[in-house]
């Protein structure tokens, strides 16, 4: 049975993606792409599109005045801290924490499934495509697969990790005691998520990792053997790591060590692992990512939204440290809008220095790097390298359009591909995922907003309020 058609023509510009980082491919302008069932068939000047590809069922689509790119990834993420936005506005990481554990605690199943609903609808419509999530709290009988149900329903491929949390204050953590799970009981749990959730396809709408929390909530033990299940099942590793000079000191302390030596000792390097945050990398730190593959997922409003500082990207790059974006939380950002964030990545790039002195401009990210950050970086961060990030035959039919038209490009539509990282960021007017679409006019088609988003007000009143 041949697999339903869908043509897009009339593209103002496409952006494949498909050049390195360090090698831009040139913009396509007047293009047309072919969808056929999940995958992409044909890209390229539509003057050139074969005829005979095209089957007489298939359906055409007019993205006259659009800029279409391959759909973005977001590499680091708490769905459910959208429920908790805008609490202690002017706190850094661990006075921020401390404040919202307690909140937190009040999560029930319900409103983990209905935040991450809400959570990725707000990352659908700034072009995102793919998300991990990063759940380390399980109060009140919350399961991971509350997250994975919601997001199968929205329509957006999905990396839940089995995140943890296990040393309390009595043991000198930061999270309150009743915040933590047992040891023996977070591994099992974790087993079992990755046999009942997990899926290794290259076009897998579900994947699921392992994410002890941060050196402040888990304790090495876990580390270690959360590190070795992973491995043991071919799954990922994530963890929050040098985000502040709170954690570096609280390393030293504890340990004797700064984080990343800490997670090398717990057997936490290698490609199969990715840091969030990263900002207190040194050069010499850098160096040692690269060496083994890390990956770091860069979030620089939320990085910014707590103090914390930005990240050395260009220093990470040069080292050979696979980068790619994260929107963090959304009670640390406030907000989800993933082409805001390759915005706010580029900007940042151009102001960063050390205390003192002016910044460098060797620093600063480019237009197309920023992209690529949030498309081809996403997918290697992520191991979807071979089926996501770029829009090429073959691979998944996951892309964006955004309208030129849009008043945010008024005077900008001389160069797409700048206008998406140097204008306002708007909402996207199309994605597709899988083939199927996801956002059409603007909206999403998945779900009925207004009633989900009273439901979400209801549940965010009874968290905060108690």
């Amino acid at each position: 049975m041949t697999e339903a058609q869908t043509l897009l023509r009339g593209i103002h510009t496409l952006l494949t993606m498909r050049g390195e980082r360090t090698s831009p491919d040139a913009p396509i302008p007047d293009a047309a792409v072919l969808i056929e069932g999940e995958r992409v068939r044909w890209v390229g000047p539509e003057s050139e599109l074969p005829a005979d590809l095209l089957a007489p069922d298939c359906q055409t689509r007019d993205l006259s005045g659009h800029v279409v790119l391959p759909g973005l990834i977001n590499t680091h993420h708490h769905l459910y801290q959208n429920l908790t936005r805008c609490l202690a506005p002017d706190a850094g990481l661990f006075d921020w924490l401390r404040t919202l554990y307690p909140i937190w605690l009040r999560l029930t199943p319900e409103a983990a499934f209905v935040s991450t609903q809400v959570g990725l609808a707000e990352l659908a419509l700034s072009g995102c495509t793919t998300s991990s999530d990063h759940l380390y709290l399980y109060p009140n009988g919350v399961r991971l697969d509350d997250t994975v149900e919601a997001a199968q329903e929205v329509g957006l491929r999905f990396h839940a990790t089995r995140g943890s949390m296990s040393l309390g204050e009595s043991q000198g953590g930061l999270p309150p005691d009743r915040a933590v799970e047992r040891e023996d009981d977070i591994l099992r749990d974790s087993e079992r998520v990755i046999t009942a959730l997990h899926d290794p396809r290259p076009l897998a709408m579900t994947r699921v990792a392992l994410a002890p929390c941060s050196p402040f909530s888990v304790t090495g033990d876990l580390m270690r053997e959360s590190a070795r299940l992973a491995r043991a099942h071919g799954v990922l590793l994530h963890t929050h790591l040098a985000e502040t000079a709170d954690e570096d000191a609280f390393c030293l302390a504890r340990f004797g060590l700064r984080p990343l030596d800490y997670a090398e000792s717990l057997e936490w390097l290698g490609p199969d692992v990715w840091f969030a945050h990263g900002v207190h990398f040194s050069q010499a730190d850098a160096a040692r990512l690269g060496q083994c593959g890390c990956g770091v997922a860069h979030c620089p409003s939320s990085n910014m939204r707590l103090a914390s500082g930005i990240a050395p990207v260009r220093t990470l790059l040069e080292a050979g440290v696979r980068v790619a974006l994260g929107v963090d939380g959304s009670a640390s950002n406030d907000g989800a809008h993933l082409l805001g964030e390759a915005r706010q990545a580029l900007l940042s790039s151009r102001v960063r220095g050390t205390p003192g002195e002016a910044p460098r401009a060797a620093d600063a990210l480019t237009a197309y790097e920023a992209l690529w950050l949030a498309t081809r970086g996403g997918a290697r961060v992520l191991g979807r390298e071979d089926a996501l990030g770029q829009l090429a035959p073959g691979f998944a039919a996951d892309l964006i359009a955004v309208d030129l038209r849009d008043l945010a490009f008024a005077g900008a539509r001389h160069d797409p591909l700048s206008a998406l990282t140097l204008c306002g960021p708007p909402r996207v007017a199309l994605s597709f995922v899988g083939g199927r679409p996801v956002v059409e006019g603007g909206r999403v088609t998945t779900l009925d907003l207004p009633p989900l988003l009273e439901r979400h007000e209801r549940l965010s009143r009874g968290m905060i309020l108690g």
